[in-house]
């Protein structure tokens, strides 16, 4: 088959080299001219993805796979488009922003032929599919759904750094608006995976029709959704739990000791693509459901009061050299998304400490890109807030932070054991 991917980021690109090295011939759309330039010279354009610069290094000079920025040149006579543009989500209205998707989705159905099947990856409102690119598709075009080209929804279910071995461990969705799309979209996935045996699942791991675009939508929005919800309850009993003197994470360990129970683990902030965005987008069309606002507005407050919290255990913070340890959103991946680190940051600003950010990802230019001075472990500080759960963090001591007298562990990452005689802090759980 011939494939066009549109956008090639840290979902995109992998899926794409995916679809070639399953023998397909593929090209890639994207607006960034440098990113292409570096897919078509067959080097990695981000790090940390395992096993990506490996394919690229094949398949790029074998000609399965190149990138362009034109769609002119990449979408006419594909046999299927697969759609991974980003979807963002205002921070104030936490209404979604259709932008870069809209525009996406016009250039795409410009240079549309007969006979495609157009596949949306990218997590969705329920009801996108159907109400929004069908008809948006069809007024670009002029083609008719379910006659002249399908439409499907398919969400991307996999974590940035594994993606290729998540592609083969997780059941491949799908969700059509009719019949002949649905056996279209099942063929192609099947064509373009593999999965692995798994005797876990309630049918055999591969593709599973949903039965409509709505159903896929929603199970994509509520798996992430009962993520954010369960860390939400987990900071709720962590909160609780700083006020009676209880460590929350032996309570947590009981209870998932019996097989109806499966608490996740409080922490300072909640980041990334996925789970602070898409309980706003599940939001967006059910405005009633309060359970999963309450869990996000909780989840989004947890950087302030760990701020609050180490105030009231070190004095004020005013004049106070406090380093932020990880900009990244979370251990061992270089991004930044709804990290953290921001509203860490600006709380500890606004008590007027003197912050300094660390992070063994990024250089220190990077870190002084995002408006940070950065830190070097080893340099004094009064106090650090462990904000990501990089591996190199879990050997801290405070022979690291000379001169330390509270160390915040954001994620409870570090070893008790190191910290004897500094005040060392957990969400949950009891000062040491």
């Amino acid at each position: 088959m011939r494939i066009a991917v549109i956008a090639l980021g840290k979902i995109g690109l992998p899926l794409a080299t995916q679809f070639a090295e399953r023998g397909h011939e593929v090209v890639g759309v994207d607006v960034n001219d440098d990113l292409v330039a570096q897919v078509n010279a067959g080097r990695e354009p981000f790090p940390g993805e395992a096993g990506l610069a490996e394919r690229l290094g094949r398949l790029v000079p074998s000609g399965r796979l190149r990138a362009t920025t034109d769609y002119a040149d990449a979408v006419p006579g594909a046999d299927a488009v697969v759609v991974v543009v980003p979807l963002f989500v205002d921070n104030d209205t936490w209404e979604p922003d259709f932008g870069w998707m809209d525009a996406a989705t016009a250039a795409l159905a410009e240079h549309l032929t007969p006979g495609t099947l157009v596949s949306y990856e990218t997590t969705l409102p329920v009801g996108t599919t159907r109400t929004r690119w069908k008809p948006m598709i069809e007024a670009g075009s002029g083609l008719i759904e379910g006659e002249d080209f399908d439409l499907v929804f398919s969400p991307e279910r996999v974590l940035s750094g594994r993606v290729f071995a998540d592609l083969r461990r997780y059941p491949k969705l799908i969700g059509a608006l009719g019949e002949r799309g649905a056996a279209r979209a099942r063929a192609f996935y099947e064509s373009v995976l593999e999965f692995d045996e798994r005797d876990d699942l309630a049918r055999p791991n591969g593709v599973w029709d949903l039965g409509s675009a709505e159903a896929a939508e929603l199970a994509k929005l509520a798996e992430t959704t009962y993520r954010d919800v369960n860390i939400g309850l987990a900071n709720q009993f962590a909160l609780f739990a700083d006020q009676v003197g209880v460590d929350v994470y032996g309570v947590i360990e009981a209870c998932n000791s019996q097989p109806y129970s499966h608490i996740h683990r409080p922490g300072i902030a909640v980041g990334g693509h996925c789970i602070p965005v898409y309980p706003r987008l599940y939001l967006a069309t059910d405005p009633e459901a309060d359970i999963v606002r309450t869990a996000r507005i909780l989840n989004a407050s947890m950087p302030e009061r760990t701020v609050v919290q180490a105030e009231s255990l070190l004095g004020d913070l005013a004049g106070r050299t406090v380093a932020v340890l990880g900009a990244a959103y979370r251990g061992g991946v270089k991004e930044t998304a709804f990290s953290g680190v921001f509203p860490t940051v600006d709380a500890l600003r606004r008590r007027g400490a003197s912050v300094r950010v660390h992070d063994p990802l990024y250089s220190d230019d990077e870190l002084r890109g995002f408006g940070w001075e950065p830190y070097a472990l080893g340099e004094p500080v009064d106090a650090a807030i462990l904000q990501a759960d990089h591996a190199v963090y879990r050997d801290l001591a405070p022979a690291d932070l000379p001169g330390i007298r509270l160390l915040v562990d954001g994620r409870n990452a570090t070893d008790p054991a190191r910290w004897a005689g500094v005040p060392r802090m957990v969400i949950g759980g009891t000062v040491a």
